[in-house]
């Protein structure tokens, strides 16, 4: 079971208002990390999305330090960073959303199961699976 994952995005607060209207959750302001923001679900694993600005990223702490923040100016393209996440939403609401945004978002089988890839400023993918998609991903993840 996953908690919270991290997002590096341009704009931290418009992200996490479209994650939260995509997740049935609440935004709020993330006070460790200067700009960045928190998605929480509600859900019964508290699952989270953490919303950063692009230019931060995650530094190991030298000996007994815990992780540290810092801007970079090296800014990727693109990132591996992904997630599948069962949401409530079909998949026309999926699709209209990224439309308004004019974010890239297409449905794709990946072996028995589909999803709809939901590329966030066009540079970050999160894979969403509508109640559909997510029992039919169960029947082969949970046995």
């Amino acid at each position: 079971m996953i908690h919270h994952i991290s997002l590096a995005v341009s704009n931290p607060p418009h992200v996490a208002e479209i994650l939260s209207k995509m997740l049935g959750g609440s935004a709020h302001r993330f006070s460790i990390i200067p700009g960045a923001y928190m998605v929480f679900t509600g859900d019964e694993a508290g699952t989270t999305i953490e919303v950063y600005p692009v230019e931060t990223e995650l530094i190991p702490g030298e000996e007994d330090a815990p992780v540290s923040f810092q801007q970079t100016q090296c800014i990727a393209s693109y990132s591996a960073t992904h997630a599948a996440i069962s949401i409530k939403l079909s998949e026309s609401e999926v699709l209209a959303i990224a439309e308004k945004e004019g974010w890239r978002s297409r449905r794709f089988r990946r072996g028995t199961f589909d999803v709809i890839e939901f590329w966030i400023e066009n540079r970050v993918m999160l894979e969403f699976l509508t109640p559909e998609m997510a029992a039919d991903y169960l029947k082969i993840h949970c046995r």
